[in-house]
């Protein structure tokens, strides 16, 4: 199934299982803008309920560049906290524990485009990648979910350095420090990313939504806490697979 965007300025494809976002405007490297996000948020709703995966990248040269500087002026000239939710949900639907979502980074994830690859669950990231969290060159802050996200992959300090210098991190960096999952060479992204799909779908669907869920709290939870939804989770599995094989 292909689903035409409104905006244009990404392609969403479903095929099974799997269901592909393609950021669609090279020749600005792919920047985004509030047209996207509401695209993005559309198709996240309407997802048919048997996708499991979601890939994420972007066409040309680079994943996303950030914000597009043509709507950056106007977004300084006023914005509200509800417009910004609605910005937010066009990311926070990658995070729902009924899917795996994957990010395939090549070149530039700047600003916005950080902030969508850290919305994802897995990055695969091709050898020439920069990311760059770019906000406070601006005079702006993170603002669509990835200072959470960020927090938990590198720790407090790493991720307050990299949002307040706006510094760049190449492939190997973001391998050393977990913000890459596996580092390949760009000729090699689409295969990485395909191996990595097709992992995930080896393994039960609903084993791999409760585990998602269970890794999701952990941060959160105390050991006892954990230990108790671990618990649960098993005796549904257990339930559901004795049910199974009536």
């Amino acid at each position: 199934m292909n689903t035409t965007p409104t905006s244009g300025e990404a392609r969403f494809d479903v095929d099974g299982p799997v269901a592909t976002v393609t950021l669609d405007r090279p020749e600005v490297l792919n920047a985004q803008t509030p047209a996207l996000w509401t695209d993005l948020r559309t198709f996240g709703r309407s997802l048919p309920g048997d996708v499991r995966v979601v890939i994420v990248r972007g066409s040309g040269r680079a994943f996303s560049a950030g914000l597009d500087t043509s709507v950056a002026a106007t977004m300084l000239g006023g914005v509200s906290e509800a417009q910004i939710a609605q910005y937010q949900e066009a990311f926070a639907w990658l995070r729902q524990p009924s899917l795996i979502s994957i990010a395939a980074v090549h070149g530039h994830a700047i600003g916005a485009g950080f902030q969508l690859a850290l919305a994802c669950d897995f990055r695969v990231v091709a050898e020439d990648v920069k990311f760059c969290m770019a906000e406070v060159t601006l005079g702006l802050v993170p603002d669509l979910g990835g200072t959470k996200r960020l927090v938990e992959l590198v720790g407090y300090a790493r991720a307050l350095e990299l949002c307040v210098t706006g510094r760049r991190v190449p492939a190997a960096e973001a391998s050393q420090i977990g913000l890459a999952n596996v580092v390949v060479p760009a000729s090699a992204l689409s295969d990485a990313v395909s191996d990595l799909t097709a992992a995930v779908l080896a393994g039960s669907r609903d084993a791999v939504v409760e585990i998602k869920a269970l890794i999701a709290a952990a941060g959160g939870h105390t050991f006892a806490e954990q230990e108790a939804v671990e618990r649960a989770a098993q005796v549904r599995r257990i339930q559901d697979l004795a049910g199974a094989g009536e």
